[in-house]
């Protein structure tokens, strides 16, 4: 007798399958796709405010190869997609390239902040006006 498991679904009333590569997360490539763009969001706006430490920007690399990788394996091994699915997973790759620049960005201004601090951080607002004046 052969075996038949019951096709995963993705969140209560998506009746899309979830692709064998997305099993872990349990969900299908569009709701992956948007949980993605939607952890994306944050992760950019922690980059760009320079909130983040060096080890989240790490944690945020790790985040963009390991979900950039198993968004190729859902394009290129799962049951062919629709055009519209095909748009969403280019339109989430994007995104992804969208924040690792972002985060490479975000690297070099802080290596450039370390490198050479700007002389009106160290002094309060009032001081430097108090010289610029004292300058004239």
């Amino acid at each position: 007798m052969i075996e038949t498991f019951p096709q995963l679904t993705c969140l209560p009333g998506c009746h899309s399958p979830v692709p064998d590569e997305l099993a872990a997360e349990g969900l299908c490539t569009l709701h992956f796709t948007l949980g993605v763009e939607k952890v994306c969001a944050a992760m950019r706006r922690e980059t760009v405010t320079r909130t983040c430490s060096a080890d989240r920007q790490t944690e945020i690399g790790v985040y963009v190869r390991s979900t950039a990788e198993k968004l190729s394996r859902v394009a290129v091994l799962s049951p062919p997609l629709s055009d519209e699915m095909k748009k969403r997973v280019l339109a989430t790759f994007l995104t992804l390239m969208n924040l690792q620049e972002s985060l490479v960005r975000a690297a070099r201004a802080s290596c450039l902040e370390l490198a050479h601090p700007r002389p009106s951080a160290s002094r309060p607002l009032a001081a430097s006006a108090a010289s610029a004046a004292s300058a004239r």
